[in-house]
């Protein structure tokens, strides 16, 4: 593999759950050091209820900062209000999140997944009619920490339905870490078969140490995307025990050193680490 597009998600995910809440300034340069760096995929924010995460207020503040920039930006959403607030603010590509258990997603959103799953579909159809991008997270892929491990036929199942019903990407998410590489292989393999692997990307957090490992074993199934976040920031405020994600300046090293092309700046990410590291502390 010759290229991955690194995702960087550490200005929503890496930022929603840590206890000094960053002004939207502070936000913006994390951000413009980040596109610094090389990196021009950012999940920036969340349309969600300040009340629930603080951290993610004024997201339509900073997308209006962020207007003049040519960078690709996601947002965060988890209902149809927050799509209509997505819209409003001239968003072009729409994250959702549904939980692969329903105690998780009942913890993420207060819904069943039923439930869920029939409003998602609803806002996917919404994009195709809005020409917004569309990507469906599916949260704890290998193991709940409500209910332990979750069977991939089941993450399959979803799959199928979500493309069939038109989202543009699914992003395979190992939200408490304790995916194992040969699950990643595993799962990735019947996917990429099924489905072509220009659909997918993988979402890995560090708590085991083995998010590195995973995305070598994705990478092997022919996955070439993948989320980050600066300084290993972030964990699932919903999630009991969800530690930091994969760190960006490590994914890249590792990439480099693999002789896989970025497009980033290992020095200049340093730099943006360290600032992620000073706004946050």
């Amino acid at each position: 593999m010759k290229k991955i597009l690194v995702n960087e998600v550490g200005p929503r995910d890496g930022l929603q759950n840590i206890e000094n809440i960053l002004n939207v300034e502070e936000r913006f340069d994390l951000i413009k050091s980040l596109e610094k760096a090389g990196i021009n995929s950012l999940e920036i924010g969340s349309f969600v209820n300040p009340k629930s995460v603080p951290a993610m207020a004024n997201t339509d503040v900073l997308l209006d900062k962020l207007s003049t920039t040519k960078s690709h930006y996601s947002v965060l959403i988890p209902n149809t209000v927050g799509y209509k607030a997505a819209k409003e603010n001239r968003v072009k590509e729409i994250c959702l999140v549904l939980c692969a258990t329903e105690s998780m997603n009942m913890e993420n959103i207060n819904k069943s997944i039923k439930d869920t799953i029939v409003e998602f579909k609803e806002i996917i159809k919404m994009t195709k009619q809005d020409n917004i991008r569309s990507k469906i997270y599916l949260s704890v892929a290998f193991e709940c920490p409500y209910e332990g491990i979750v069977n991939p036929d089941y993450i399959h199942e979803l799959t199928k339905d979500f493309l069939c019903n038109g989202v543009n990407e699914v992003v395979i998410a190992d939200t408490i870490g304790a995916g194992k590489p040969e699950q990643v292989k595993k799962l990735f393999n019947t996917l990429v078969n099924d489905f072509g692997s220009s659909k997918f990307s993988a979402h890995f957090h560090d708590t085991e140490s083995l998010a590195i490992s995973n995305v070598k074993a994705a990478m092997e199934e022919g996955i070439s995307k993948f989320d980050s976040c600066i300084a290993g920031l972030g964990g699932c405020p919903f999630a009991p025990g969800a530690s930091g994600n994969l760190a960006t300046e490590d994914l890249v090293s590792m990439l480099h050193k693999e002789g896989v092309e970025t497009g980033i700046d290992e020095e200049m990410l340093r730099k943006s680490a360290k600032l992620a590291a000073k706004l946050t502390s």
